[in-house]
């Protein structure tokens, strides 16, 4: 069974208003510097739809006294008015039927503007918006961008009229140029969730400062970056953040989402080369895609672009004995290598049909043609045949390498303008394709089916909350060395026994019951680091030695840092050799609480290395988490070193995150050394801080909604669990498809399809549940493997302004009445995020269906665009 739906907005702002408008104002205040630029460049575009201007009569608009005197409600209005003129502007013109704008100027509490209202704007200091197919050039541009393919979303100007002048130079076109400026108002996702849909945008270049709603632009990018290559850059990261770490945490947010983040202003102009020319597969295929052939009439510069693939983290492609000399056949003489391959002095002309051929192997992810100048070899003939092997190869990639400038540049530029990715070294070519590579992995990883494995939690959360209640109740934030231990042991994560103790007299009983060696350690709130101060002690085998020790330590530590204070002392068995490591959880004031994992141990500050995720995580993306780092070599093994077990910490992650979800007022965990071998994982040591009373983290990836599953039973007695749909679900969400007759495929897709393919299962199973939700009906048979024999969908678009519903039974299930306990589920769900009406279109031949609606409330109609197609109604 199948129901889409739309949720109808009633009035009000339209994204397509802002983001494809039909009629626009322009709103002029007295001594506006940006309204001439705006005015000219407007007016120059050759915008199809209706000009209209108030408070000045530029040339090529309809001159008009006032907002209230406009003839029609235009689509947009950019208006270029002082800050303490805006509010009363976007009321007049809501009042008038205009809710979308574009604010140029500087302005404050734009949210709360749009708020009173009604209307949603760009800014404030938006660069403004073109859209060149529509001939809009509503922008502070000084240069009128081309049509093409690629997207941009900017904050600041100054990169917005920097790529624009790079993409003039080099025949870059653009569907979309937005700028979002200070981000207040209409920001980053709802532009995405536009151009995710938009059938002319192949690529999308994203300039971020700030992110008003982590949650919401995950969602949207990630949505964008299923269908299409998302490219983002930073500017001034590292300006607010030395440290590098607040890099580290966007990249990792972006990764989660599928979007590639790039370094710099050469690296993006570098990844909108190749993504404006090189086809881009809308689903990648899985494989890390960085495979890379070189071929070249240089052998010094094939083997600079050579070098490059290697230092870049990619690999140059093997080309096998039977694949080299079926390409032997078509190279000239004199050449040499294998990849690199050099075709030698004088075949400058026959690099392009090399290229091709290179392309066309199996092994080969993209191809790199590097060409230097000769002499007697006219430059334009080369040029022409690699642009024809280009636009002939159905194979990899290929981009191309043409060092130089006098004889060159133009060269390059006749490339670029036949639409050949096409670059001024050996080394900026590569680059372009590490960054498709790139690219492919984030958006396969970011719809990778993970195992159907569930780590299983059953934490202890009420002792944890008690734990944290008492911290509070004393005063404090920070909790103590054994205490922050407890809450890891609460979640399942194994810790070193040991005791609290006050003196060393206690120390010295508190070792004879736990059993020797020992290690004793200072505990003090305001020594964080206790080996600094000689706070920690190990390998020691008896009671004297131990009160000894802690007698000489509180001396010592009493004479050189009067102002801390001593608290006692913690003894711990000492454990084996083993590898030393750190697990943390912070925040990050853009995206929220992340997750660390890297070498531990003392020198973990000194030199580090870490990878870096945000929860929650499951044991798919903990592994993954772990192999993007330096450290996970040294796990495997080596020499003496037994290799660690490597699933014992990934299951310390997704503990460790899962303590973040249930507990968002935890500031700061850090666990280190967090100790490794062949036989599991053991926390030595852990630090904890809480939040000030009130406060609260939110994450940036909403976490599994289990408080909603509950049982099921069917007419006929048997049981069902119900719950929301989650990633590991997608081996059993593919069989359920494969069991569904034809016609339920058929009403459920609106078409017969033999298959899902893997990209639709993980769209199906990896949802936002802040805009979507899935329930799937489990049950449990008896082969012990859980089966999906049921499920309903309810997607809405960011604001609850539109979205689809779907169900469908397993045949096995028909008559007991889960089609319509899974719908209530969904009817429940949509009250619960603010939705009120569904509306949505059912086949006409959907026999059953149309019954199930009616039968549910809803109210049914023939739609007025498909005869062969019902809609349906529903007040929630």
């Amino acid at each position: 069974m199948l129901n889409s739906l739309t949720l109808t907005p009633r009035g009000g702002f339209r994204d397509a208003a802002l983001l494809h408008p039909s009629s626009l104002v322009l709103v002029i205040g007295e001594g506006s510097a940006q309204a001439p630029i705006l005015a000219r460049n407007i007016a120059s575009g050759g915008f199809r739809g209706r000009l209209m201007a108030v408070g000045g009569t530029p040339e090529g608009f309809e001159a008009v006294a006032s907002i209230a005197d406009l003839p029609v409600a235009p689509d947009l209005a950019v208006l270029c008015l002082p800050a303490d003129a805006l509010e009363a502007a976007m009321i007049a013109l809501a009042a008038k039927g205009c809710h979308a704008g574009v604010v140029p100027g500087q302005a404050s509490d734009i949210a709360g503007m749009e708020q009173r209202s009604g209307m949603r704007v760009l800014g404030q200091g938006s660069f403004g918006i073109a859209i060149p197919a529509i001939g809009l050039n509503a922008t502070l541009s000084h240069i009128m961008p081309a049509k093409g393919r690629l997207a941009l979303v900017t904050q600041s100007s100054a990169i917005a009229r920097a790529v624009l002048d790079w993409a003039a130079g080099e025949a870059v076109g653009f569907s979309h140029i937005v700028g979002i400026g200070g981000n207040q108002g209409y920001g980053f996702a709802g532009v995405l969730d536009w151009l995710a849909r938009d059938p002319g945008t192949g690529a999308i270049l994203l300039d971020i400062r700030r992110i008003k709603n982590r949650r919401m632009f995950i969602s949207a990018a990630r949505a964008a970056a299923r269908t299409r290559p998302v490219v983002a850059i930073r500017a001034g990261g590292r300006l607010g953040d030395a440290s590098g770490q607040a890099d580290a945490v966007m990249e990792a947010a972006l990764r989660r989402a599928g979007v590639l983040r790039v370094a710099g202003l050469e690296d993006l102009l570098s990844a909108a080369e190749t993504l404006a020319r090189v086809r881009v597969p809308a689903r990648p295929v899985p494989g890390s895609g960085d495979r890379i052939a070189v071929v070249t009439n240089g052998v010094g510069l094939g083997s600079l672009a050579s070098d490059a693939a290697l230092a870049g983290g990619g690999r140059l492609a093997e080309i096998d004995d039977d694949a080299f000399a079926a390409l032997s056949l078509g190279l000239p003489e004199g050449s040499s290598g294998r990849n690199p391959l050099s075709l030698g002095h004088g075949a400058a002309a026959r690099l392009g049909d090399a290229a091709a051929m290179l392309a066309g192997l199996s092994g080969v992810d993209a191809v790199v043609a590097v060409h230097a100048p000769e002499p007697e070899v006219s430059p334009d003939l080369v040029r022409e045949t690699l642009a024809a092997a280009v636009k002939a190869s159905r194979g990899a990639p290929i981009l191309v390498g043409w060092p130089g400038q006098a004889s060159a540049g133009r060269q390059r530029a006749a490339l670029a303008e036949a639409g050949v990715a096409v670059f001024p070294t050996p080394e900026a070519a590569v680059r372009g394709a590490l960054h498709l590579a790139q690219d492919r992995r984030n958006r396969v990883s970011a719809s990778e089916l993970p195992p159907a494995q569930v780590l299983d939690l059953a934490p202890d959360r009420a002792r944890v909350a008690r734990k944290f209640a008492l911290v509070r109740s004393q005063g404090r934030l920070e909790l103590t060395e054994e205490e922050a231990l407890s809450v890891l042991a609460a979640y399942g994560i194994p810790t070193v026994p040991g005791r609290a103790v006050a003196g060393p007299e206690e120390a010295g009983d508190a070792a004879a019951m736990l059993g020797f060696p020992v290690v004793l350690k200072i505990l003090s709130p305001d020594i964080p680091r206790k080996t600094e101060v000689g706070g920690v002690v190990v390998g020691l085998t008896s009671p004297a030695a131990v009160r000894a020790a802690a007698i000489e330590m509180q001396t010592r530590i009493g004479t050189e840092r009067p102002e801390a204070r001593l608290t006692g002392f913690l003894v711990q068995r000492q454990a084996a050799r083993a590898q030393e490591l750190r697990l943390r959880l912070a925040d990050d004031a853009m995206f929220g609480p992340w997750i660390a994992f890297g070498r531990g141990g003392t020198a973990a500050d000194i030199d580090p290395d870490e990878g870096f995720d945000l929860p929650p995580l499951n044991l798919a993306l903990a592994h993954a988490l772990i192999g993007r780092t330096r450290t996970a070599r040294l796990l495997a093994g080596w020499r003496d070193h037994a290799p660690a077990n490597i699933p014992a910490i990934a299951d310390a992650l997704v503990r460790l995150s899962q303590i973040a979800v249930d507990f968002p007022e935890i500031a700061f965990c850090g666990i280190n050394p967090l100790l490794a071998d062949p036989d599991g994982v053991l926390a030595l040591d852990c630090s904890l801080t809480l939040r000030p009373a009130g406060e609260v983290s939110a994450l940036a990836i909403p976490p599994y909604p289990a408080e909603l599953a509950r049982s099921w039973r069917g007419k006929d007695g048997r049981e069902v669990m119900v719950r929301p749909i989650r990633p590991e679900d997608a081996a059993a969400h593919a069989e359920a498809f494969r069991r569904l007759s034809a016609e339920d495929v058929r009403f459920r897709f609106f078409s017969s399809i033999a298959e899902l393919g893997a990209p639709q299962i993980a769209r199906m199973t990896q949802i936002d549940y802040d805009r979507e939700m899935a329930f799937v009906a489990v049950e449990d048979v008896s082969d012990g493997l859980d089966r999906t024999v049921g499920t309903s969908r309810l997607i809405r678009e960011p604001g609850g302004a539109t979205g689809e519903f779907a169900v469908v039974v397993d045949p096995s299930w028909k008559g007991q009445g889960l089609a319509r306990h899974l719908m209530e589920r969904l009817f429940d769900w949509g009250r619960s995020v603010g939705m009120r009406e569904i509306v949505g279109q059912v086949l006409a031949d959907n026999k059953p269906m149309l019954a199930f609606m009616r039968a549910l409330g809803f109210t049914l109609r023939t739609s007025a665009e498909d005869a062969e197609v019902m809609e349906a109604r529903k007040r929630l």
